[in-house]
């Protein structure tokens, strides 16, 4: 016991403190800017980082993961908030979401997001993108009036609006907020270089907000016109936990937007989530898995405890994750850590947090959004086809002409279209022998193989043993879905791993397309 409670002290010092610490910087501004976006309380993102460090972390069977704000939801959010017109009855909505999340997970539902097409999947992060992009522009250029994203993505562009919205801009753009914003992008840009790796000494987004409170107190001690005002910077109570909103439970029963957005909101977070760790799974230079059902159980405890607390809902997250795995994280101590970090820092320093102008902050999120939308994304969608392409623009359109549930709805069904017209049919068979004492696999996949057969596929895969030999056959297939190919592609690597002689007949390696 003394051994064990040794050894992980000295991984936590030499490798999860820093790793935390790491995660702590990437996480403060994107948790401040996520809650900006979103119309919450800007509190309500620190908490939510606070609460994915301290409960998620230790509940969670991941390794590796980092949970908080996702961008991938505010989307949703801004729109419960405004639709619900109460913080306190979208902390109910919250609560219902990880309600949903745990029920997911006691009754080992994890699975169910290895049922949505990968094309449908990224189309829907990309409309979060674009939908992300524009929301940072009036932050950008100083514009500080709370009206400007009352209506849709759609509405935005009428001709009302698009006159009337740049007739405000014009009044209220601040020269300061557009050239911290502009300075903000290049060193984002910047560090994002190959060659900036060796400049990383600090988190670009901590540098960015930095640069941020830096430039505008040399502003304020200039007494230049290019000062911020107040309403251009960010304001947290200096006693956090006096200015907490608590859920209106009493609103529970007295309207069904309540539970539709608490549905939508525990859907996409499983969604997201499930896909954060399979990417981090497949980070990890130890080939650890994930239990996803004990991760939807700590999401959806962690989902209720935002609620209760007055924080925006919660996801794991890529780019924490990410974070976490480059600079060094073990074990779940470095997400805790994080966590801690959080906690202090809106203890003891909310004056300093109080400086950042949300320029610094809509330019990282700019970055974000970006990220999720790249032009590279868009181009490796129609090279796969007509068939992957479209339900990926269809999903795209319709998102950002209505909201994320009637996008992804719309964007299934097409997929479900293709897969009915090529005949679909879900079979393959798996033989075992033994040559010269070498366990010997053969896999034949029968006609039609989709998206349908992952989970069953990758199970397979997985009980294949070390030290095999396996033959995948899709020689006589008349169509593989591309989200076979890629499971196939991602376990030529671990089926190296594990020390596994892979021969592929008739199928053809795919590059995995990134999500975030």
């Amino acid at each position: 016991m003394k051994r064990t409670i040794k050894y992980y002290k000295i991984i936590w010092l030499k490798h999860d403190l820093p790793a935390g610490l790491s995660v702590f910087l990437v996480a403060l501004p994107l948790c401040l800017g996520i809650a900006l976006v979103s119309g919450a309380p800007l509190y309500a993102g620190l908490l939510s980082g606070i609460i994915g460090g301290l409960v998620v972390a230790l509940l969670s069977g991941s390794q590796l993961a980092v949970s908080g704000p996702a961008a991938g939801l505010t989307t949703v959010m801004a729109t419960a908030i405004i639709s619900l017109g109460d913080y306190k009855v979208f902390l109910v909505a919250v609560m219902i979401a990880g309600l949903f999340q745990l029920l997911l997970g006691l009754l080992k539902l994890g699975v169910v997001a290895n049922y949505f097409p990968s094309s449908v999947i990224k189309g829907m992060l990309a409309a979060i993108g674009i939908i992300l992009i524009s929301k940072q522009i009036p932050l950008l250029i100083g514009y500080d009036q709370p009206d400007f994203w009352t209506s849709g993505f759609v509405q935005l562009f009428s001709s009302n609006n698009l006159l009337g919205n740049f007739e405000q801009f014009n009044q209220n753009m601040t020269r300061g907020a557009i050239l911290i914003a502009l300075v903000s992008l290049v060193i984002l840009a910047v560090l994002q270089q190959p060659f900036a790796k060796k400049l990383k000494i600090i988190p670009a987004p901590l540098l960015v907000v930095l640069f941020g409170i830096a430039t505008n107190l040399i502003f304020t001690a200039a007494s230049s016109s290019f000062s911020l005002k107040a309403t251009q910077l960010v304001s947290i109570p200096s006693d956090i936990f006096a200015n907490i909103s608590f859920p209106d439970f009493i609103t529970i029963f007295t309207s069904s937007e309540i539970w539709k957005y608490g549905l939508i909101i525990g859907a996409l977070a499983t969604l997201e989530t499930l896909l954060c760790i399979e990417a981090i799974d497949k980070l990890d230079r130890r080939n650890r898995i994930t239990p996803i059902n004990r991760e939807l159980v700590a999401q959806g405890i962690g989902n209720i405890t935002c609620g209760l607390l007055g924080a925006i809902p919660l996801t794991a997250v890529v780019v924490r994750g990410a974070a976490n795995i480059d600079a060094g994280g073990r074990t779940k101590l470095a997400a805790f850590t994080h966590g801690v970090f959080l906690l202090l820092a809106v203890l003891l320093v909310p004056s300093l947090l109080n400086k950042i102008p949300y320029a610094s902050l809509a330019a990282i999120l700019l970055v974000t959004g970006y990220n999720l939308t790249k032009p590279k994304l868009y181009r490796s969608m129609w090279s796969l086809g007509w068939k992957q392409f479209l339900p990926f623009l269809i999903t795209i359109l319709v998102v950002l002409a209505t909201d994320l549930l009637i996008g992804v709805s719309i964007g299934l069904l097409i997929s479900i279209y293709f897969i009915i017209q090529n005949n679909f049919k879900a079979e393959y068979k798996i033989t075992q022998t033994q040559h010269q004492g070498i366990e010997t696999y053969y896999i034949k996949l029968n006609s039609n193989v989709t998206f349908l057969n992952k989970v069953q596929l990758r199970k397979t895969l997985d009980e294949v043993a070390e030290y095999s030999v396996l033959t995948i056959d899709g020689s006589e297939c008349n169509f593989i879905d591309h989200d076979i190919l890629e499971i196939i592609s991602e376990y030529s690597n671990k089926a190296h791993d594990r020390h596994i002689s892979l021969h592929l007949k008739g199928i053809k390696k795919v590059n995995v397309t990134a999500l975030h």
